[in-house]
């Protein structure tokens, strides 16, 4: 049986505080995962059937770590702390081996230009995403035309260099991609238009691959 691990350890390996590592064990434990040890002394995870071991190879496990480190970079400072979050528990439940290559992955994400930084709104549109709830929305557009615009939040889309929001748009009725830092102004009436979310991305990446299929054919002709 390995010795235990210290969470001072722990806690350096995964770029987590001691007080977030320990919440990491409490938040485990509650969900059923059989964790020995305590403060002071170290944490062992014993293989149960409430947290059965991950058999990740090293190339999922190269992945996993890829993905974490790039969400960290994102520019979005929920995620960047709930991928922190993950890392150490998907590492709890590796063999000690396959745990070195999580935290030593080959595979690493080098961005040396700062992102633009989170807009204030970005936690508000993301709960009314969550929600399927409407925003009103004051928003400016590239010539700095501002109108003012009731729309059905769908998902946030991350590029290099800005954030934008998928939404329907009542005032146009279509889709349309909303740049986050354009948005002046924003509220949350309370209008649910649950549960339309999942049918209207499904309807918006059919219109998307219409639009493919068309440019693929105007480029044959």
């Amino acid at each position: 049986m390995p010795a235990p691990i210290t969470a001072a350890r722990l806690a350096a390996e995964s770029a987590v505080s001691l007080r977030s590592l320990y919440r990491d064990i409490d938040s485990l434990r509650a969900a059923g995962a059989r964790i020995e040890g305590e403060r002071g002394y170290g944490y062992r995870l014993v293989e149960d059937y409430a947290l059965p071991p991950q058999t990740f190879d090293r190339t999922e496990i190269e992945a996993i770590a890829l993905g974490l480190a790039e969400v960290r970079h994102m520019g979005d400072p929920a995620l960047a702390k709930a991928a922190i979050s993950v890392l150490a528990k998907v590492a709890a439940t590796l063999p000690d081996d396959r745990e070195q290559f999580l935290f030593h992955a080959i595979s690493q994400v080098y961005r040396p230009d700062q992102r633009s930084a989170a807009p204030f709104h970005l936690d508000a549109v993301r709960q009314a995403c969550w929600r399927e709830e409407a925003l009103a929305i004051r928003y400016a557009d590239q010539h700095g035309a501002v109108t003012e615009r009731t729309i059905l939040p769908l998902a946030i889309m991350y590029s290099d260099r800005t954030l934008t929001l998928l939404a329907w748009c009542s005032l146009r009725e279509a889709f349309r991609m909303f740049r986050l830092e354009r948005i002046a102004a924003l509220d949350m009436p309370g209008t649910s238009f649950r549960p339309r979310r999942v049918a209207l991305l499904r309807e918006y990446l059919a219109e998307l691959r219409g639009r493919e299929r068309a440019d693929v054919t105007g480029t044959a002709n």
